[in-house]
């Protein structure tokens, strides 16, 4: 086991990843890293935070001008660390630069960065989150994200927090498999274009999340899937106990699905706020049902608890609760509600 801490050069990030050995866990002190920006080539790593979450604080440095740290090797995970302030000549500097894998990214927190994590195209990659924070993250040129995942095999979300991306997307994913779980993803007051999007199709399972767009939010589409064509051989998207919330004032598109995949599913999803679908794919859809925000508990704090005199409480199927993190898990029921379905535009 290798420490990092402060003051001694010797045991920075930088000078303990030249050292570091294949198998090596690395534990890192609290307190704040300026500058240690740091490259690991090796396999089988666990790089993790130990008490208050230490900050790697990028001060205008990058590793090999690509972000504060780059992962070149394989089976590697990350616990418990604040990436801040990656910014690179390319304008697509991140506070994780993946190059291999596969990689778990558990508790850690990633702002201000132009993106949170930056993944390369490797097809048979993988990647795991959990439990993760990314707010603030992006670049004025729309081109930078909270999270960009490329044409990788697999990325799994569970319980993380997307949040004020800056004009950029809060979660793009071109993977070929999808599943985006019991998170929060919401423009709030930022600047967010797609909420979430899925832009090369693949396989895409988005269950239990509170997916929001903002009032000065630059796209009118919520989630977005195959709009730049797609590529894996499945392309299916399910979305099932969801809340989708537009605070834009002219509406919006929740959600956009090119033509060219093979099925829509969608399953007891809560809509709120003006908007209507542009479907271009067959669509099963059932149990989803339109809201006011009055029906819940209290949306102005993000609290989209159904109140306890709803009349959709056991018709919409699904209730949010607070988690740690600000994070939400599901609660469905077996009613099926009679209402009217969402305003489908069917291409």
């Amino acid at each position: 086991m290798l420490r990092v801490a402060l003051g001694d050069p010797l045991l920075s990030l930088a000078a303990t990843a030249r050292a570091a050995r294949d198998g090596d866990t690395i534990e890192v002190e609290p307190g704040d890293y300026v500058g240690d920006i740091s490259a690991w080539p090796q396999n089988d790593l666990t790089i993790r935070g130990i008490g208050q979450r230490p900050r790697l604080i990028a001060d205008g440095k990058s590793a090999e001008g690509k972000g504060i740290m780059v992962l070149k090797g394989r089976r590697l995970r990350i616990e418990n660390l604040e990436f801040r302030g990656a910014r690179v000549r390319d304008r697509n500097g991140a506070g994780i630069r993946l190059e291999n894998g596969p990689l778990t990214v558990s508790k850690c927190l990633f702002a201000d960065n132009e993106n949170g994590i930056l993944t390369g195209n490797l097809t048979g990659n993988e990647i795991a989150i959990d439990n993760s924070i990314f707010e603030g993250n992006g670049n004025s040129e729309g081109s930078a994200h909270n999270l960009y995942v490329g044409t990788i095999a697999r990325l799994s979300v569970v319980g993380c927090y997307f949040g004020r991306s800056i004009v950029g997307h809060l979660l793009k994913s071109r993977a070929m498999v999808n599943s985006v779980l019991y998170s929060r993803l919401t423009c709030e007051d930022g600047t967010s274009s797609y909420e979430l999007e899925f832009p090369n199709g693949g396989e895409a399972t988005v269950l239990g999340n509170l997916i929001q767009q903002g009032p000065a939010s630059e796209n009118l589409t919520i989630v977005s899937y195959g709009a730049e064509g797609y590529r894996w051989p499945e392309n299916k998207l399910s979305m099932a106990f969801n809340t989708l919330v537009n605070e834009r004032p002219n509406g919006a598109i929740f959600l956009r699905v090119n033509k060219g995949a093979r099925q829509v599913e969608l399953v007891n999803n809560i809509l709120v706020g003006s908007g209507s679908m542009s479907i271009e794919a067959p669509l099963e859809s059932r149990g989803n049902v339109e809201a006011t925000r009055r029906e819940f508990a209290d949306p102005t704090k993000f609290d989209y608890r159904l109140r306890a005199r709803s009349p959709l409480v056991g018709r919409a199927g699904f209730a949010v609760r607070e988690a740690k993190l600000a994070c939400f898990r599901s609660a469905s029921t077996n009613t099926r509600p009679r209402v009217a379905p969402w305003k489908a535009c069917r291409r």
